[in-house]
């Protein structure tokens, strides 16, 4: 797994609010219409790098200070209304529920003021790096759908499966002891932090306190819980469940059973959910994924994964237990090594006879593949060359076999 550092904006920002000046910039600075330039926040300047996403409500920037200092601004729209409800809602949850290492940091709140004189809330966060829709999406330009009956899936290995269940278990825990709902868990929503080592949820605009609902449309479409679905359809109906107190917190278990399923498999299951084959058997289409993936991986204990997934889609919430009682499976005890991780990307090209990755210099940072075939290690050079993680491009280089025989490591790559 390659890793790669950002920096901390200059620790905990102390100031809980504070305001900020949008400064105009010239048209060649700016690769999108309507993007700021620069944010002037708590007495220091920050330009703005990227915008990495946008919704309805709010646009999510990447920026950075004079000290090489990285962040990320959430700046929100103002509701129809004229109001800041979004905003006040994810600030609310967010400060509530700091200090938990599989969330993301919120460093401070501030208002900018436009050089048009429009004010708008933003939120000051930690920087992450790759979402894991990210990741899939690296995975299903190589793959099938599951009704075509298309390419052999390739997923993801189970190291990074197990790692992402593991982290994102342990944060909703935390969220659902501290009485929220995050309710829009999607692959989206779960990114990576290179400087922590683990996945980390964010987005928390759609939570509420379980008992408490108080949005009406709730998750994403391919990631919704059935009695998700059936409050939306109401809703959209004008119509209320009888007794109906809201959603609990076992709708994130059903998101997070479809987020593994899909880093499982390699497949996109949005259609598959929706199909009346899943309404009807679920759990048969489940079996069926682990069944054709086990010819692919037949010395990896998968069943115990499968069973964990099963758990959290039932279509009974009652049945899908706690985010604490999924921590307890026994597919969390089971030692899946990075270098297997990388072993198993590396075969996708040929037959691997070594591969070393240096712990200390020389060759940090450096993973050594010895190929049994010459033409296949050119094949991987190729293939693997101009890959990105963590916004960091892949280069692939032929290296003297009689030196890496030797134990002669250089830093080939700078």
């Amino acid at each position: 797994m390659a890793h790669c550092s950002s920096s901390d904006p200059s620790g905990k920002i102390p100031r809980p609010d504070s305001s900020a000046v949008l400064m105009a910039g010239s048209p060649g600075t700016v690769d999108q219409a309507m993007k700021p330039v620069l944010f002037e926040i708590f007495g220091e300047i920050w330009n703005v790098q990227a915008r990495l996403g946008q919704g309805v409500s709010a646009s999510v920037y990447r920026v950075s200070s004079g000290r090489t200092s990285t962040a990320a601004v959430k700046e929100f729209l103002a509701d129809a209304q004229g109001g800041d409800y979004g905003y006040h809602k994810e600030r609310s949850v967010l400060e509530d529920i700091q200090g938990h290492k599989n969330i993301v940091t919120l460093y401070g709140v501030f208002t900018n003021h436009s050089h048009v004189g429009v004010a708008t809330r933003c939120l000051l966060l930690e920087l992450l790096d790759v979402s894991v829709s990210e990741l899939l999406v690296s995975t299903q330009g190589q793959v099938g759908s599951l009704q075509s009956g298309g390419a052999q899936q390739q997923g993801h290995s189970m190291w990074l499966v197990q790692h992402c269940a593991r982290d994102i278990l342990e944060a909703l825990a935390f969220l659902h002891r501290e009485g929220y709902v995050h309710a829009d868990l999607k692959p989206r929503n779960v990114l990576w932090s290179a400087d922590d080592e683990c996945f980390k949820l964010i987005d928390f605009g759609l939570s509420f306190k379980e008992g408490n609902q108080d949005v009406k449309y709730i998750q994403t479409d391919g990631y919704r819980a059935p009695e998700a679905e059936l409050q939306n359809s109401l809703a959209q109906a004008g119509l209320e469940a009888e007794g109906n107190s809201g959603c609990s917190a076992t709708v994130d278990l059903w998101s997070l059973g479809i987020i593994l399923l899909e880093m499982y498999s390699g497949i996109k299951l949005k259609d598959t959910v929706r199909s009346p084959k899943w309404k009807d058997n679920s759990a048969a289409i489940v079996d069926h994924i682990f069944a054709s993936n086990s010819v692919v991986c037949p010395a990896i204990p998968v069943y115990h994964l499968r069973d964990l997934i099963k758990s959290m889609l039932h279509n009974d919430p009652k049945h899908r237990g706690t985010a604490e009682t999924a921590l307890l499976s026994p597919f969390f005890s089971i030692p899946f090594d990075i270098l297997e991780d990388m072993k198993e990307e590396c075969q996708k090209y040929g037959s691997v006879v070594s591969l070393l990755i240096p712990k200390e210099n020389p060759g940090k940072g450096q993973v050594f593949v010895e190929y049994a075939n010459a033409g296949d290690s050119k094949e991987a050079q190729r293939l693997l060359t101009g890959r990105t993680f963590d916004r960091k491009f892949v280069v692939a280089t032929f290296y003297p076999l009689s030196a890496y025989k030797r134990g002669y490591l250089y830093q080939t790559v700078q």
